[in-house]
C-alpha cells in the first residue's frame, strides 16, 4: 500500500498529460507547425534533416514514441523519397529526436527513475531540472548531427528539383476534420507553453499543473459534455495502460523497499565494488546507460536494477538521486528507439521501410554520442556530482 502510495501522484501526471497534449492534437495544434516546417525546409537536404529533428521533437512533446512515429514518418516520407534520400536517415533523425526529448518529466523514463527513487528525489520536476542544461546541449548536439546527415545525403545525391508530389498533404477523415480548432491555435499554442513554464516553475505538483491545463484545454477547444467525453475515451487506453504498469511497479518497489531486499542486494554490491571506483558510480551508469536499453526493458531496469545501484553509490557517499539522473541521460531515452524490447521501434522501422539491423547499425553509435554528450555537460554543470 505504501509502494502504491508512492506513485499515485504521478499516475496522476501521466493520466492528465496524455489527456492534455493528446486534446490540443486533436484540435489541430501541431498540424500548421509541421506544414510550416515542411515548407520551410524545401528541397536543401540539410535544413530537412533539421527540420526532421525540430519536428520530431516538438511532436514529442507528449512523450509517446509511437505518436511521434506516426505523425513524423507518414509527413515526411514522400519528402525524402521525392529527393532520393535515403529512408535510413529519416528514422536516425527522428529516432534521436524523440529519444532525447523523452527525459522531459512526464517522459517514460523519468517518471519510472522517479517513481523508485520516490525517497531520494522529492518531485519528478526537482529531480529533472538539475538536468535541463544537459538535455538542451543534447538537442543542440542532435541538430548538429541532423545537419551533417543531411550534407552527407546533399553531397550524394547532388541538387534535385523536388517534385510536386513530395509536398503531397495526409488527408483527413470527416470525423478528424470535424475536431479540428485553427482559430484557437495561438491560443493553445499558449496553453503549452504555460504548462511547461508551469511545470518547470511555478512549484506547483506536475499533476496539478496538468489536471489544471486539461480542464483549460477542454472546455476552451471542446465546451460540450458530449465533445469532451469523446476526447477522454479516444485517449483513455494509452493512460490507463501507463497507469496500471505505475501502480503495478509501486507494488514491486513497496515490497522491495519494505522487506529490505533493496538494502542487502546494495550491500552485496558495494562490498565486492573497489572503493576508488565508488565516487564515479553516476559516471559509469550513464556511459553504460544508453547501452544497456539493449539489455533492459524499462520497467526491468528502472523499478529492478536502479534502486538497487542507486543504494550502492549511497553506499560510497555518492547522492542515489544523481545515479537515476544519469541513468536517464541514456537508458530508454536515446536508447528506446533502437531497443529490440519497445515495439515502438517496431513501429518506426515498418512505418520507415528499413532494415531493423541497419537501423540499429546507423543509429546506435549516434544515439550513444549524444548520451555520452549529455553526460559530460551534466557533470560540467553540477547536474550530477561526482
Amino acid at each position: 500500500s505504501k509502494g502504491i502510495g508512492s506513485v499515485a501522484a504521478t499516475g496522476v501526471m501521466f493520466i492528465f498529460s496524455i489527456l492534455f497534449f493528446g486534446i490540443l492534437t486533436d484540435a489541430g495544434t501541431f498540424r500548421p507547425i509541421i506544414k510550416g516546417i515542411l515548407n520551410l525546409v524545401g528541397t536543401d537536404p540539410v535544413k530537412i534533416g533539421i527540420g526532421t529533428a525540430i519536428l520530431a521533437a516538438i511532436v514529442h512533446l507528449d512523450g509517446s514514441g509511437a505518436v511521434t512515429f506516426l505523425i513524423c514518418v507518414p509527413a515526411l516520407l514522400p519528402l525524402y523519397d521525392a529527393l532520393g534520400m535515403r529512408r535510413t536517415t529519416l528514422a536516425t533523425i527522428v529516432a534521436l529526436s524523440a529519444g532525447t526529448m523523452n527525459i522531459l518529466p512526464w517522459g517514460g523514463p523519468t517518471i519510472r527513475a522517479h517513481t523508485a527513487l520516490a525517497t531520494m528525489a522529492a518531485t519528478v520536476t526537482g529531480f529533472f531540472m538539475p538536468v535541463l542544461p544537459a538535455v538542451l546541449a543534447g538537442l543542440v548536439c542532435v541538430l548538429v548531427i541532423s545537419a551533417f546527415l543531411g550534407a552527407g545525403e546533399k553531397k550524394r545525391i547532388g541538387t534535385v528539383a523536388l517534385q510536386a508530389a513530395g509536398h503531397a498533404e495526409q488527408e483527413l477523415t470527416d470525423e478528424q476534420k470535424a475536431l479540428l480548432r485553427p482559430r484557437l491555435f495561438w491560443v493553445n499554442i499558449l496553453l503549452i507553453v504555460a504548462a511547461i513554464v508551469s511545470l518547470l516553475f511555478s512549484g506547483f505538483a506536475p499533476a496539478v499543473v496538468f489536471m489544471s491545463f486539461y480542464v483549460l484545454a477542454t472546455v476552451i477547444n471542446y465546451p460540450s459534455v458530449k465533445d469532451s467525453k469523446a476526447r477522454v475515451d479516444a485517449h483513455a487506453k494509452e493512460a490507463l495502460m501507463m497507469c496500471s504498469v505505475l501502480f503495478a511497479a509501486g507494488c514491486f518497489t513497496g515490497i522491495m523497499q519494505g522487506t529490505g531486499m533493496i538494502t542487502e542486494m546494495a550491500s552485496t554490491l558495494v562490498s565486492i565494488i573497489p572503493n576508488t571506483l565508488g565516487q564515479f558510480f553516476p559516471l559509469i551508469v550513464g556511459i553504460i546507460g544508453m547501452p544497456a536499453s539493449l539489455l533492459f526493458d524499462p520497467d526491468s531496469f528502472y523499478y529492478g536494477v536502479l534502486p538497487v545501484l542507486a543504494q550502492t553509490a549511497e553506499g560510497f557517499g555518492v547522492v542515489g538521486a544523481d545515479v537515476g539522473r544519469a541513468a536517464i541521460l541514456g537508458q530508454m531515452t536515446v536508447g528506446f528507439p533502437v531497443s529490440p524490447l519497445t515495439a515502438s521501434t517496431f513501429l518506426l522501422v515498418g512505418l520507415s521501410g528499413v532494415d531493423f539491423g541497419e537501423h540499429q547499425k546507423k543509429t546506435i553509435p549516434l544515439a550513444w554520442l549524444v548520451s555520452l554528450v549529455m553526460v559530460a555537460v551534466a557533470i560540467l554543470t553540477r547536474g550530477i556530482a561526482i
